[in-house]
């Protein structure tokens, strides 16, 4: 549904037959209003196409078109809003990228950035993992994240990264200005170079014995700790 809100480019939409056709009265609609032909087919087919966790229902869509950074910036000055991106530096799983994807556009920031190289791409189990919000929200993929830290320094965008070895909490950073967050991978987190390259390397309390959060959760808490702060005009 949110591919055809989106006007993705929808190649084929397949729907289980095996389902009353009711159930799906909602993409119909929608498909129909595109002038997009669905075709009814058993579910084996669908299985081959998506595995076998899905609703009755697949689109094959065009790729993702990815945009530039300038793109992100323009968003944000069109909205007339301080930017707010979030900068993912080594994350690999696509749950975690899907999630944070999804976080980000439910949150309101302008877009995502991705690095060509320490970082996965926006497949098909992202766009699952983000609930269809990597169709609304824009994505960039850059050559070198580090480079694009210092664009957007030169924008006037303060870059922030999340890391668990530091004593400054997210809480103490004024966040309400233009704001990317960088988090890092699974593994290794934010490069050292990313790290170097930051206005402010932050972390969030700890005080249980797990060494850290997830990086999708600690993005998350991120993200709304600069939602909080501009929606209540609280300084840190």
């Amino acid at each position: 549904m949110e591919a055809l809100r989106a006007e993705r480019a929808v190649n084929r939409l397949w729907i289980d037959d095996s389902i009353s056709a009711s159930a799906f009265a909602a993409v119909f609609e929608a498909a129909n209003q595109r002038g997009i032909h669905v075709e009814r087919v058993p579910r084996a087919k669908l299985d081959t196409q998506a595995g076998p966790h899905h609703q009755g229902v697949v689109a094959l869509c065009a790729p993702v078109a990815y945009v530039d950074i300038e793109a992100l910036l323009d968003r944000a000055a069109a909205r007339a809003e301080p930017a707010l991106l979030v900068l993912l530096d080594g994350v690999q799983d696509p749950q975690n990228i899907g999630s944070l994807i999804r976080t980000a556009e439910v949150a309101g920031a302008h877009g995502v950035v991705l690095p060509e190289r320490r970082a996965g791409a926006v497949t098909a189990a992202v766009v699952r993992a983000a609930a269809g919000a990597a169709l609304v929200l824009p994505i960039a993929r850059v050559k070198n994240l580090a480079q694009t830290a210092l664009r957007l320094q030169d924008a006037g965008v303060q870059v922030i990264v999340a890391h668990p070895d530091t004593e400054k909490l997210v809480y103490e950073v004024d966040l309400r200005g233009p704001t990317a967050i960088v988090v890092g991978g699974e593994g290794q987190g934010v490069s050292d170079l990313m790290r170097r390259r930051a206005d402010a390397v932050v972390a969030l309390p700890q005080a249980g014995s797990v060494e850290s959060l997830n990086a999708a959760v600690a993005g998350a808490v991120m993200v709304y700790e600069a939602v909080r702060q501009r929606s209540t005009r609280a300084c840190p």
